[in-house]
């Protein structure tokens, strides 16, 4: 397996990973690595997707009114 070094790295940015480690019972280096594939595996949004997506939405919501006490209760509803 590939190894690499990295130098010079920000003791703000250090302490958040030893944070981030600590929280995910993860060594540093496993974080990093988490953290790398985090950003190479991403990927960017298709916004015509998106956008023709969200048109469907609306298109099948327009006709939908909702009183401010219908919208309050659904908020609430399950919450106890």
């Amino acid at each position: 397996m590939p190894t690499f070094t990295v130098k010079n790295i920000p003791a703000d940015i250090y302490a958040s990973l030893k944070k981030s480690a600590e929280v995910n019972r993860r060594s540093i280096n496993s974080e990093i690595i988490v953290c790398i594939e985090k950003v190479v595996s991403s990927q960017r949004a298709d916004v015509t997707k998106l956008l023709t997506s969200a048109r469907k939405i609306r298109q099948k919501t327009k006709n939908a009114w909702f009183s401010e006490d219908e919208i309050t209760a659904a908020k609430l509803e399950g919450r106890a």
